[in-house]
Order: structure tokens, then C-alpha cells, then sequence
């Protein structure tokens, strides 16, 4: 099987099913910031290291890149369609374990009074991206369900992850021995 097929030169394309829409409708743009997601989280694995805590994380980020493929089949089939029978679409049970996961590596982190800038070890600072793209995920779930029906806990599913990124970007960051670098209000005029 060739991995171009040519079905996609005209500018649309196949939603699970055999719904064809075009490649710049909202639908697509929500599964194809989840796939970028997808990405962000593989390339941050790559630069995890052999500590203990990579090790568990590099378990954990294994799993939410399943879930995000989960969330991206779940986003790329319209509500309506037979073919969600197939699907795992996320669910609340989903957004509990990123909370359970959030609640255990925040306890390992000193409380954040002061936004930090997203950076760090290049793990840490791959997880910040990855937590700026499910940001943007999240929107474009918000504007395709303004046109169309769409799974609700996808939503909620995005804005846990976002949240849970953030703490694992700063638990990378300072399991490694890095520091936090703190926002500076004004910081660019007198630097």
C-alpha cells in the first residue's frame, strides 16, 4: 500500500466514515492540533534520560499519546455517524486519571506563586510547547462545536492536558536540577 493515495490534491478530505470535508474545516482543524499535539509529546519523549522519573514519565506520556490518538479518531467522526461504535471517545473517567496525574506530580513541586517562562531542560521545554498546543487544540474544539456537535469531554479532556503538561514540564525541569525562571513585569525595558 502506497502512503500517498491523491484523494486529498482537490483540498478535502476523509472524516472516519464517508463524510468528505474540506482540509481547512473546523473539524480537521481540531484532529489535526491533536495529531501536532501527538507529535510535541513524541519529541519530548526523546530527549527524556534514564532517571526514575523519566522513566515513569516516559510511561505516562506513552499512554496520553494513545489517548490522543483515541481523542483524534473520536474528533475526526461526526456524533451522528455508525462508525463511532468503533471509536474509544474520551469520557469523564479519562479527565479523572489526568487530575489523579496532576495531583501526584504537583505534590513533588514547590508551590508556583509567579508565571515562569516556559523553558528548561529541553524535555521541560518540549512539554511547554506541547502544553501551548493543546491550548490551541482546546480552541479549535471550541470553535468546531459552535458548528457542529462534538464529543463535550474532548474539551475537557484538552484543558486537563494542558494543565497536566505544565506540571510535568516543571517536574522534568526540576527533577534534573534546573531552575524556574520567574516572569519579570517590566523585565524587557530594564534588561
Amino acid at each position: 500500500m502506497k502512503i500517498y493515495t491523491k484523494t486529498g490534491d482537490a483540498g478535502d478530505t476523509g472524516l472516519y466514515g464517508t463524510d468528505r470535508v474540506g482540509k481547512d474545516h473546523p473539524r480537521v482543524e481540531a484532529y489535526g492540533a491533536v495529531d501536532e499535539l501527538n507529535s510535541h509529546i513524541g519529541l519530548a519523549r526523546a530527549f527524556l534520560h534514564n532517571s526514575a522519573l523519566d522513566t515513569q514519565l516516559d510511561a505516562h506520556l506513552s499512554h496520553l499519546q494513545d489517548a490522543l490518538f483515541d481523542l483524534g479518531a473520536d474528533l475526526a467522526t461526526r456524533v451522528d455517524s455508525p462508525y463511532r461504535k468503533n471509536l474509544s471517545p474520551m469520557d469523564a473517567e479519562d479527565v479523572a486519571r489526568l487530575e489523579g496525574l496532576i495531583d501526584q506530580y504537583s505534590e513533588t513541586l514547590p508551590e508556583l506563586r509567579h508565571f515562569i517562562h516556559p523553558a528548561g531542560s529541553p524535555a521541560s521545554a518540549h512539554l511547554q510547547v506541547a502544553r501551548a498546543v493543546a491550548r490551541r487544540a482546546e480552541r479549535q474544539v471550541i470553535r468546531l462545536a459552535r458548528v457542529e456537535e462534538v464529543n463535550p469531554q474532548a474539551q475537557i479532556y484538552l484543558n486537563r492536558l494542558s494543565d497536566l503538561l505544565f506540571v510535568l514540564a516543571r517536574a522534568v525541569n526540576l527533577e534534573g536540577g534546573g531552575s524556574e525562571e520567574l516572569w519579570k513585569v517590566k523585565g524587557r525595558k530594564t534588561g
